[in-house]
């Protein structure tokens, strides 16, 4: 099976405010099983759903995504009063990739994520990979 999931969103809200759209692709077999993996936020969007499957399932997926920020108080520092801060990135690019692996109730998933530069002063894009274990019950 194949499937293109495209995604629009938004946060509001005193840690983050940003505006989000992408799209993620994924092939395996019997798909209903989930609507992806979870993934480290803010990040492209996925469900915490998980249908109980006959047997052994899995996917790959491939997605892109990007986030315009308004504000993010890790990087703007405090909202009400003066401190630390670095100057953002207002653009912010996503490339995540991996593999899902289901068996009856319990989904192993590896994702990885390749992030562009969120502040003028990081020294090089983000690279990173989470491993993600599941069990419906």
């Amino acid at each position: 099976e194949a499937e293109l999931l495209p995604s629009f969103g938004f946060a509001a809200g005193n840690v983050m405010t940003y505006a989000s759209v992408g799209a993620t692709v994924r092939f395996g077999d019997d798909l209903s099983v989930d609507y992806g993996p979870p993934r480290i936020r803010p990040s492209l969007p996925t469900g915490g759903f998980l249908r109980r499957s006959e047997g052994f399932n899995w996917y790959v997926f491939a997605s892109i995504g990007g986030r315009a920020v308004a504000h993010n108080i890790f990087l703007d520092g405090n909202t009400f009063r003066d401190s630390r801060s670095v100057d953002k990135e207002p653009l912010v690019g996503d490339l995540q990739f991996g593999i899902a692996l289901t068996w009856r109730n319990v989904r192993l998933s590896y994702t990885h994520v390749l992030r562009t530069r969120e502040f003028e002063t990081q020294d090089e894009a983000d690279d990173f990979g989470a491993f993600s274990l599941t069990v419906r019950f």
